[in-house]
């Protein structure tokens, strides 16, 4: 019984490391997104965290404040977007590496 239980808090552990090791590593992957006509840049983090947003200059002297904050939403939802699926992809990833091997689960 002790021996089980040293057995799951191990693999506790395991899968702990595991899932820190991947969000360290998702830290470090850029995903861009950008607007339509590509005057708006949005850079985030692999966990979804925005890090920088680029304006180009024409876009300042010719845009609305509502067609900015526009184009601003769609470069940030782009870039959101495919930092969604790698995140899923490296988490199912971890995941599967910590489960047992179940078939049709993954």
């Amino acid at each position: 019984m002790f021996k089980d239980m040293f057995g799951l808090m191990n693999k506790l552990n395991e899968a702990k490391s595991k899932m820190e090791e991947t969000k360290n590593r998702l830290s470090e992957i850029i995903h861009i997104g950008e607007s339509e006509n590509g005057k708006v840049m949005v850079e985030c983090t692999g966990n979804r965290k925005i890090t920088s947003i680029k304006l180009d200059d024409l876009i300042l002297a010719e845009s609305n404040k509502e067609k900015l904050q526009l184009l601003i939403i769609e470069a940030a939802n782009s870039a959101l977007q495919k930092a969604e699926k790698n995140w899923e992809s490296e988490m199912k990833g971890a995941a599967k590496d910590m489960l047992p091997n179940i078939p049709g689960l993954f």
